[in-house]
């Protein structure tokens, strides 16, 4: 996160906003910076990503699901809106200690002893911790004792749309997150390649919740894609994983989807239009 607020002060918060006099490395003005960065930096990413997948990828028959809620859009942004100031309070904390060096990161691709081979390993391990960090995390969210004060505010979705996709309650969005902020404090990255996969997995949580259920079919089983997401919703206690099906099926939580089945929300809407 420090190459984004070294580009901010550079090029505005140093010029036009701070007074002369307040060093950029002060850790109030770099704790300030962080909560606005990170603030436009996920509102525009969601209402970005969500908006192209809703009007391009999302199919709005949908909609006409009896579990399709009234105003569903409008109240799915809303419940983003209120909950990503509260969610980036814990996270700027984690960019703080980022930026002040306290993580694994790096610059230079010399820096990594395997060069380029080690930029594209450090990808797949970053993948693969935090899909069995999420697993467990959200797996951990459907127990009992919190279930209905945390996480329930996101199953309020059944038939999700992009816009569901960062609809959590603030404890819920940011404990999912924590793999992801964890991941560069444990293990080298590369600090460009943290940033592309930060877009990624922001990207990927929209197209789980966008209705848009192709898979190729060599993967259907293993990518965790939009369908498997969709019966969570639906039914709750199956498909906990992030990216892929491997935790669910180690967990036994997997379950096929509806939507490969002939039996999913696309097929329910069609049976009732039919009618």
């Amino acid at each position: 996160m420090d190459l984004v607020l070294d580009a901010a002060d550079r090029h505005l918060l140093t010029p036009y906003v701070y007074p002369a006099g307040w060093p950029e490395g002060e850790p109030c003005r770099q704790l300030l910076s962080l909560f606005v960065i990170t603030n436009l930096g996920a509102l525009t990413l969601y209402l970005l990503f969500g908006t192209l997948s809703y009007y391009f990828i999302f199919d709005h028959e949908l909609k006409k699901h009896p579990q399709f809620l009234e105003n569903q859009v409008r109240r799915e942004i809303s419940c983003t809106l209120r909950s990503l100031p509260w969610i980036s309070v814990p996270t700027v904390a984690l960019f703080f200690a980022e930026v002040r060096g306290y993580s694994k990161l790096y610059d230079n691709i010399e820096d990594s002893p395997y060069g380029w081979t080690g930029v594209f390993l450090s990808m797949l391990s970053f993948l693969f911790f935090t899909d069995m960090g999420i697993y467990w995390i959200h797996r951990g969210l459907h127990h009992k004792l919190f279930y209905k004060r945390f996480h329930k505010p996101h199953h309020i979705w059944k038939i999700a749309t992009p816009f569901a996709s960062h609809a959590f309650h603030p404890v819920d969005g940011f404990m999912q997150s924590l793999p992801y902020h964890i991941y560069p404090f444990l293990f080298p990255l590369h600090k460009v390649t943290y940033l592309g996969l930060y877009i990624f997995v922001n990207v990927w949580t929209i197209s789980i919740h966008d209705g848009d259920y192709r898979v190729p079919r060599l993967l259907q089983h293993i990518i965790n894609g939009s369908a498997h997401h969709t019966d969570h919703h639906l039914y709750f206690d199956y498909n906990y994983g992030q990216y892929f099906t491997l935790w669910d099926k180690i967990g036994g939580s997997y379950k096929s989807p509806t939507a490969f089945e002939g039996k999913g929300p696309h097929d329910y809407v069609r049976k009732i239009r039919e009618k």
